[in-house]
């Protein structure tokens, strides 16, 4: 049996992605490596998202994140409060039902909850 556990991105500024995603989607800092430009987020089920300071794919927006959250409208709405620009709000899209958002390199963050994906997705 294989785990995926996990995955490692380019990003433009390590550091300004790591604020982002620790401010923005709670992920926690597992280790950093100053020196290569990189650091180590893990969710809480401990996958682990590398960002690694590099080239960023000239489009950064045909590759997604999923999230799976409690409630995708919650989620939302806590963060739509807070000032987080969104690309949709939640809505049936084409891989289901839930909301997207950019994170600082433009890399579409899918947030989902799976009550949403059966019921309206």
């Amino acid at each position: 049996m294989l785990k995926f556990d996990h995955l490692a991105i380019p990003v433009t500024r390590w550091t300004a992605s790591r604020d982002w995603y620790v401010a923005i989607l709670g992920l926690a800092v597992e280790f950093e490596v100053p020196d290569g430009n990189t650091v180590a987020l893990q969710d809480e089920h401990d996958f682990t998202l590398f960002l690694v300071e590099g080239a960023v794919p000239s489009t950064p927006s045909a590759f997604a994140l999923y999230f799976q959250v409690s409630d995708v409208r919650k989620s939302y709405h806590s963060l739509s409060e807070r000032g987080v620009s969104f690309i949709h709000s939640p809505q049936k899209v084409s891989w289901g039902f839930g909301a997207e958002l950019p994170d600082p390199d433009g890399y579409a963050i899918r947030l989902w909850n799976e009550r949403s994906m059966k019921s309206e997705g």
